[in-house]
């Protein structure tokens, strides 16, 4: 199974959203808190290209934020990914 990296905060609820996805699907995942670290909200960024969270990598491959996620999950193309 692929590595899921997820870049979150405390209270975003569209970092919720994503996790439940994940959750729901049985995939464990490394969750880095970006909440009150600046350094590595600037690490997200710099890897990511955007400061807003969530930032979500499956394997090297960058996903983007929660509605990239739940896209790939309705074209039929996450599960894929994540095996």
């Amino acid at each position: 199974m692929s590595e899921v990296v997820i870049y979150t905060t405390r209270w975003c609820p569209f970092c919720i959203r994503a996790k439940a996805l994940l959750d729901q699907k049985g995939v464990r995942y490394q969750e880095i808190p970006v909440d009150g670290d600046p350094a590595t909200r600037q690490d997200m960024a710099e890897r990511a290209g955007r400061t807003s969270v969530p930032q979500i990598w499956i394997g090297e491959q960058y996903i983007g934020g929660c509605d990239q996620l739940y896209g790939l999950e309705r074209s039929g193309a996450l599960d894929p990914l994540l095996s």
